[in-house]
């Protein structure tokens, strides 16, 4: 029996990668971050059990969402040690705005845009260096408050029924 081509993905609508681009807002002020090298931000539920009478099995109910990430950028920018250095000063933490964009023009999915609110990093390396080393890297974990996708990936021919 063959293979439906219909039903089957096209290995040139996976999305490359490297083809993306971030920006972020800090004090009004919007910076490219070309210094990223990679970044994840998760959406994670909290559930809670549920009794249910007359079954032997709990349910689970969401009751709130947290928002996590991490990037790991080349270390050639001060932006983030200056919140570091803001709150240490001042006491006066900084949040930001993280734009990230997917975009493989080769695939027909598209482009979908991603928009991290209230970011907020966790630390920062301030100073660093490696003999032995290649590059000067930094990597950022950082919690998010909220999230917009005012572009979303197509759905590709062949995935509805």
């Amino acid at each position: 029996m063959a293979i439906d081509a219909i039903r089957t993905m096209q290995a040139k609508d996976v999305i490359a990668a490297k083809m993306a681009s971030a920006y972020i807002t800090v004090d009004g002020e919007r910076y490219l971050l070309f210094q990223a090298k990679n970044l994840k931000a998760t959406l994670e539920k909290e559930k809670k059990e549920v009794a249910i009478l007359g079954k032997m099995s709990k349910g689970h109910k969401a009751v709130a969402v947290n928002g996590t990430g991490s990037m790991t950028i080349y270390k050639n920018t001060a932006i983030f040690d200056k919140m570091l250095l803001k709150l240490k000063s001042t006491g006066e933490d900084t949040y930001f705005d993280m734009q990230i964009t997917n975009n493989d023009p080769t695939s027909e999915a598209g482009r979908q845009t991603t928009i991290l609110k209230d970011c907020n990093i966790d630390s920062g390396i301030v100073a660093n260096f490696d003999a032995d080393g290649e590059w000067l890297e930094q990597d950022i974990d950082f919690t998010f408050e909220d999230i917009e996708q005012p572009e979303q990936f197509a759905v590709l021919d062949g995935m509805r029924n």
